[in-house]
């Protein structure tokens, strides 16, 4: 049987104002994980799963994605999309529809998660069940904080954000409809490029066509995975995410970061150029490049902005710490005289 032909657009053009101040001067898709970019593990996954050709929509920052990651991830091309304004995860496809239509099956991917996407496994089930678009959707993921889109026990969706079927009570159950539950959307979907021929331009979200879909009755189909999904959508998120990449129970160490032989570290992810000085203790915490903890500092479940330092013998805990040139976020407050500490969890 003949491999479809695949292409994807990864969504990198999002503001990142959850992680603000964070994101004022980088762009999500490319916060450092394990030393890398965030987006390169979902470009690491659609070449694996055999992409011929790859866009990324861009706005916010969007010449420094640009040029992280040039004309090619691998030996898989790669071409943009600019966004002067936000459209939309609907919207962003309607400019790239001539590209997208040269394939059989386009799989669109958050480019602002981080998880082993089961690419190949999505794409699959999509040809096996006939549906119109296949979802990937989470086991793990909590339902009271992102939302959720309903399945029979098929694992058929019967309902999504902007449509639920008649009869519909709480915990997402259909009256008369033993086995339906509420799951996650975990980021990726895969459709044929005519699901998007009726698109027109200007902003929409992908639930709105769902949910239009789902109204006439149409097929759509959740692959339901247990694989770890994180959504970077605060700095704790970005903390757990990043340090659930690391070894399990172990710290991971950038090959030059400097970590003194007298500072004790746990479970704790040190990027390039991070110093971690005599006496001092970074606790479940992450070290972005360029970013140090002084003599005797102790840091514990915190994130460290790159170039940002905690001074010597200062205790800093459960907060998001950056440079005063980077700006503020609703929380924040300045810290020392170079130090803005901002919550870790922003509404």
């Amino acid at each position: 049987m003949t491999k479809p032909r695949l292409r994807a657009l990864v969504l990198t053009a999002g503001l990142g104002s959850r992680l603000r101040p964070l994101t004022a001067q980088c762009p999500k898709p490319l916060l450092p994980v394990l030393g890398r970019p965030l987006v390169s593990s979902t470009l690491d996954r659609l070449e694996a799963a055999g992409c011929d050709s790859v866009a990324l929509n861009l706005h916010h920052l969007g010449e420094t994605i640009r040029e992280a990651f040039g004309d090619r991830h691998g030996e898989m091309p790669l071409v943009y999309s600019r966004e002067r304004e936000l459209l939309g995860t609907l919207g962003a496809l309607q400019p790239l529809r001539d590209f997208l239509a040269e394939a059989d099956y386009v799989l669109l991917v958050n480019g602002d998660s981080l998880c082993r996407w089961p690419l190949e496994e999505l794409v699959d089930h999509h040809l096996e069940s006939g549906a119109e678009a296949t979802l990937l959707l989470s086991l793990t993921a909590e339902v009271s904080v992102f939302g959720s889109v309903d399945v029979d026990e098929r694992d058929r969706i019967v309902g999504c954000p902007g449509f639920r079927p008649p009869g519909t009570v709480a915990g997402g159950t259909v009256a008369g409809e033993a086995g339906t539950r509420e799951l996650v959307f975990a980021g990726a979907h895969v459709f044929s490029p005519d699901l998007i021929d009726s698109v027109a331009p200007g902003f929409a979200g992908i639930f709105d066509l769902y949910a239009r879909l789902l109204e006439q009755g149409r097929h759509l189909q959740g692959l339901v995975s247990d694989t770890p999904w994180h959504d970077l959508g605060t700095p704790r998120r970005y903390l757990e995410a990043v340090r659930s990449w690391s070894p399990a129970g172990r710290s991971w160490l950038a090959p030059t970061a400097w970590v003194s032989e007298s500072a004790e570290v746990k479970e704790s992810v040190i990027e390039g150029g991070a110093r971690v000085g005599p006496g001092s203790r970074c606790l479940d915490s992450l070290l972005m490049p360029g970013s140090s903890l002084a003599a005797g500092a102790c840091a514990s479940n915190i994130v460290l902005g790159s170039g940002a330092s905690v001074p010597s013998r200062m205790h800093v805990a459960d907060c998001l710490l950056t440079l005063r040139n980077a700006g503020m976020a609703p929380g924040s407050r300045i810290l020392g005289e170079n130090l803005v500490e901002t919550p870790l969890d922003i509404r």
